[in-house]
């Protein structure tokens, strides 16, 4: 074991890909010497070694700064026998690729009946909460929820991108991974042997008996706090980390609210048509005699991400907000018995 951070687990799956298997690429923006350390070079915080220097040119592409045309290559390179890892930076800089991700990296699996297969990874870094402006801050993983033949991975924890990132090397299907900024830097012990963290397999990050929290990742470390805020209350808290949102450990997340008969969902993206909305669905469709209080979501607001360091912050799940919340469903119950006694 090593006390990795986030960004470094990242750079060390990576290594671990490319030693492994000759057919892994990093394409991207600068990636010779990316500044966040996940593939090394003279600019690296992370320790993790020059890429270019281990790896080749060929094998370490730099690309112009064009994104379709990136995501464009990625794919046609994966069709042709190659594993690339697609380095996006910023992921408002999917918005540019679309139509290669939604038309040609989702579908044409499918549009060649299944002749042949589409082993690529995209890498993009939600950089919410450090006023970049609006057109760098978007977490956009909800929409690419709504699209069939992508895989969408939320780490949360140095260990999981690691074991996760692996995984999706390993995919014969396009995977979007989305890393939150805010955790880049979060340090904890990593296994220094290879392993792999598989797809749809929820991770209970404390275990409760009287709330279920769903955390998704730049959420955890804060329902995390707020459950230890609760415990000190004598409220018992459930934090559930889903690690990916397609495909989603449902099953997971239900036994969860089963045992404990309240649920908060605690997600920075906007909050319509977002993942929190899915998770609430499939819970009152599939538990919803369970369920003792109402569900309570705790997102960002549905408005574009202001620069101004005042007000950013504002606009986002916090610590707070998700005690609040959790002290919400936690009173419903009593409040409901106090009515059914004055109506008596």
């Amino acid at each position: 074991m090593s006390v990795m951070t986030y960004i470094g687990a990242i750079g060390a799956a990576q290594r671990e890909a490319m030693d492994a298997d000759a057919r892994v690429i990093i394409i991207g923006e600068d990636v010779e010497a990316n500044v966040y350390g996940t593939t090394g070079g003279s600019k690296s915080r992370a320790g993790s070694g020059d890429f270019v220097q281990m790896y080749g040119r060929s094998r370490i592409r730099n690309t112009p700064i064009a994104e379709e045309a990136i995501v464009g290559a990625a794919i046609g390179a994966a069709m042709t026998g190659l594993r690339p890892i697609v380095d996006l930076s910023y992921s408002s800089f999917l918005y540019m690729a679309m139509d290669q991700l939604v038309n040609q990296a989702a579908k044409n699996r499918y549009m060649f009946g299944g002749q042949n297969s589409i082993p690529v990874v995209f890498r993009s870094a939600m950089f919410y909460g450090l006023n970049t402006g609006a057109h760098h801050s978007d977490r956009p993983y909800p929409m690419f929820m709504n699209v069939p033949g992508l895989k969408v991975v939320v780490p949360a924890s140095a260990s999981d991108a690691k074991g996760l990132l692996r995984s999706a090397v390993d995919s014969d299907d396009p995977v979007l991974i989305f890393e939150a900024c805010p955790l880049w830097g979060l340090k904890e012990e990593v296994d220094d042997a290879e392993y792999r963290i598989p797809f749809g397999k929820a991770r209970v990050r404390r275990e409760g008996s009287d709330v279920t929290v769903v955390a998704i990742s730049g959420a955890v470390p804060l329902a995390l706090r707020a459950a230890e805020q609760m415990a000190a209350k004598g409220v018992s808290v459930e934090v559930i980390d889903p690690r990916t949102l397609v495909p989603l450990d449902s099953e997971a997340i239900l036994a969860s609210v089963r045992r404990t008969g309240r649920l908060v969902i605690a997600d920075p993206a906007h909050r319509t048509c977002g993942a929190a909305a899915e998770i609430s669905a499939i819970v009152a469709e599939e538990a919803y005699s369970a369920l003792r209080a109402p569900i309570k979501r705790v997102t960002a607001l549905d408005m574009q991400v202001p620069f101004s360091p005042a007000l950013e912050p504002a606009i986002y799940p916090t610590t707070e907000k998700i005690v609040a919340a959790i002290e919400a469903v936690t009173r419903t119950e009593k409040r409901a018995k106090d009515t059914r006694r004055v109506d008596a």
